[in-house]
């Protein structure tokens, strides 16, 4: 187990955020990234709650509150023995959650590694 402060963790998760490709962060819309400790029913890295920009409509989702990516630093933090790890454990669930928000289903990101 590797644990950094709250102020850290959330430094971290920036700097994922901000690798993201230009590309990509472009067409990212209405998504609120937060960090809790764990998820309540089940151990998670991260979890993305919404409507995947595949499946919006100018009918279907206009008003829509934003979408939803939480990162969990006490499960990652559980999973990781340093700081590197924790960085790259990070980075993977960043990208993972996001390519939900871009309407990738798990089979596939684990074809390609993400899962």
């Amino acid at each position: 187990m590797f644990t950094v402060p709250a102020e850290r963790f959330d430094e971290l998760v920036q700097d994922a955020l901000d690798e993201l490709p230009k590309q990509l962060a472009g067409a990212i819309e209405n998504v609120v990234v937060i960090v809790e400790d764990h998820a309540a029913s089940r151990s998670l890295f991260g979890l993305y709650e919404g409507v995947p920009l595949t499946k919006r409509g100018p009918l279907s989702y206009s008003g829509a509150f934003p979408d939803r990516i939480t990162i969990y630093q006490g499960t990652i933090s559980e999973h990781c023995n340093s700081e590197a790890e924790l960085v790259s454990q990070i980075r993977k669930t960043v990208i993972h959650e996001f390519a939900h928000h871009f309407g990738i289903s798990d089979p596939r990101l684990e074809e390609l590694g993400w899962a």
